[in-house]
Order: C-alpha cells, then sequence, then structure tokens
C-alpha cells in the first residue's frame, strides 16, 4: 500500500485552500489524515471560525473511519439515524457525516487516508477536498 506523505498532504489542503478562495468561497478548514487516523495537516484560512478544525477532521475522521465518502455517510445517517447516533458516541463525538469528507485511495483504489474541509456549505466544502486530492495525483472518493 501506497502511504500518504506529508509532502502530498501539504499539497492536498493547500490546493483544497487554493480552490476556496478561487471561488470565494467563506474561509476554510482543511484537515488530512493518514490510513490510520492520524492527522497529517491541519490548515485554516485567515477569517476561519474557531470550531471549524474540529468540524474539518470529524468530515475526515468519520469517512476514514466507515470506509466511504461523506455522501454516502450522510445518506446512511438519514436512513439510520439510530445507528449513527451510536457510531458518534462510540467514537467520542468525532464523525460529522455530511458531504466535505472524502477518502484519498492511490492508484490501486485502496485507501491511504482522507481529508475534511469546513467552512462554507458541505457541497462546497467538498468541492475543495476533491480539488486538492486531484491536485496531488491520487482519487477523491466522495461516496457518490
Amino acid at each position: 500500500m501506497t502511504l500518504l506523505s506529508l509532502a502530498q498532504a501539504n499539497l492536498i489542503a493547500d490546493k483544497a485552500l487554493e480552490k476556496a478562495e478561487s471561488l470565494d468561497f467563506q474561509p476554510q478548514t482543511v484537515a488530512v489524515l493518514d490510513a490510520g487516523g492520524h492527522i497529517k495537516v491541519i490548515k485554516r484560512s485567515d477569517g476561519a471560525s474557531l470550531l471549524r478544525p474540529e468540524i474539518a477532521f470529524g468530515k475526515a475522521w468519520g469517512v476514514l473511519g466507515m470506509g466511504f465518502g461523506g455522501r454516502d455517510l450522510a445518506k446512511r445517517a438519514e436512513q439510520a439515524p439510530a445507528f449513527f447516533t451510536a457510531l458518534n458516541a462510540i467514537s467520542n463525538g468525532r464523525m460529522v457525516p455530511v458531504a466535505g469528507g472524502v477518502l484519498i485511495k492511490d492508484a490501486q483504489n485502496e485507501i491511504i487516508g482522507s481529508v475534511g474541509v469546513s467552512g462554507d456549505t458541505s457541497d462546497n466544502d467538498e468541492i475543495c477536498a476533491v480539488a486538492g486530492v486531484v491536485a496531488a495525483g491520487l482519487v477523491a472518493d466522495t461516496g457518490a
């Protein structure tokens, strides 16, 4: 399996933030995790609000923990709210099951990490996350 490097994680975060700025989105925060759920990078735009790092981490951590992208996670949460309430409890509140959490895959379709973006609408956050992953030459899985 390919490992997600610090250079790749930085590129993902930088390109996600650049995408948000180019589209005039609200200030963003990006969290990039490796396949083990460890933080590689967290970056915040100037003006990003206080809870954005925790939300971005929760988006990235939730998709990594369940193994599918934020769109699928959100759909499943809607269909089984009691199960996701339990998941959130056993994960100490770390899951944020909405768009904007994206799995990072290598060329062999192996999960090597995840990225979560928070600051604008979930749809816009996802646009930025995907832009970052693609800029790093990796595969973005949104769960769509």
